[in-house]
C-alpha cells in the first residue's frame, strides 16, 4: 500500500515498516544514514536508489515528525 510518494508498506515485508517503493530499503535506515553524515550520493550508491527516492524519504520523515509533534 502506498502511504506517500514513493513510500509503501506491506505487512509481509520488513515487518510492515515503510520502505522505498519497489525496494526492500526501509525509510528509517535511509534517515539514519543521512543523519549519520552519509551524503545523498553515497546513500544512492550503497542502496541503489535514486535522488527522487531520497527526497521522498526526507519529505515523508519530515511530515511524520510534524504529525508526531502535534499530538
Amino acid at each position: 500500500m502506498q502511504i506517500a510518494h514513493r513510500i509503501t508498506i506491506d505487512k509481509n515485508m520488513r515487518f510492515g515498516k515503510p520502505v522505498i517503493a519497489g525496494t526492500r530499503v526501509p525509510v528509517d535506515l535511509i534517515v539514519g544514514k543521512l543523519a549519520g553524515g552519509m551524503t545523498y550520493e553515497a546513500v544512492m550508491k550503497e542502496y541503489e536508489i535514486t535522488l527522487e527516492d531520497i527526497l521522498a524519504v526526507v519529505d515523508y520523515s519530515r511530515k511524520g515528525k510534524r504529525k508526531t509533534l502535534k499530538h
